[in-house]
């Protein structure tokens, strides 16, 4: 077994290179910490500022060559995608431009961002304003459960049932019907 080496991440955060998890929980860190200065120096005074929320990034995972999370501050809870560092960067568009992501959950539109000391974040609402909530650890509930939503693939029923709601079945033929030749609706009289 080769000796892994540790890497350099911006922000002095050093990381084993083959750890996609530990990225992706430290880009979340340096989301956060890049908000709460954000939140300091600009948005505390502003009406949409819920002072009793912080800001707090959760369950940030890689996912192929991107990094997903939920970043929750005091006025909006979104969920955010951006590159992994050393993967492939994301799609070239400009700054709000919408893109859509695809999850295991569905496709996601998002909106394509830049943030001064970090790069590109693309965006997808989840709240905003945070004005429903009144406890950090209810939004981190709500930022949980949603990210699991993100990557939980949809279960087969679900799919069937979706699939019947949208073409529902023909209705069966029944002995009378097929002993006197009468047809389903929408059948084409040539069939004989």
């Amino acid at each position: 077994m080769t000796e892994a080496r540790p890497c350099s991440l911006e922000a002095g955060v050093t990381l084993v290179p083959d750890a996609p998890a530990a990225e992706a929980v430290a880009i979340g860190a340096r989301l956060a910490a890049i908000y709460e200065a954000i939140a300091e120096r600009s948005m505390r005074e502003l009406p949409v500022f819920n002072a009793a929320l912080r800001v707090e990034a959760i369950g940030f995972r890689a996912h192929g060559d991107r990094v997903v999370g939920v970043l929750a501050t005091p006025w909006f809870m979104n969920l955010v995608v951006t590159s992994r560092p050393g993967g492939a960067d994301l799609p070239p568009a400009t700054a709000g431009a919408s893109v859509t992501h695809d999850f295991p959950g569905g496709d996601f539109d998002c909106v394509v961002g830049e943030i001064d000391g970090f790069g590109r974040l693309d965006s997808a609402s989840l709240f905003s304003p945070m004005f429903r909530f009144d406890d950090p650890e209810v939004v981190r509930a709500v930022g949980e459960a949603a990210i699991e939503e993100v990557f939980r693939a949809p279960v087969e029923a679900e799919v069937v049932a979706e699939r019947e709601a949208r073409d529902p079945a023909p209705p069966a033929l029944d002995r009378r019907a097929l002993l006197f030749g009468r047809r389903r609706a929408g059948e084409d009289p040539s069939c004989r």
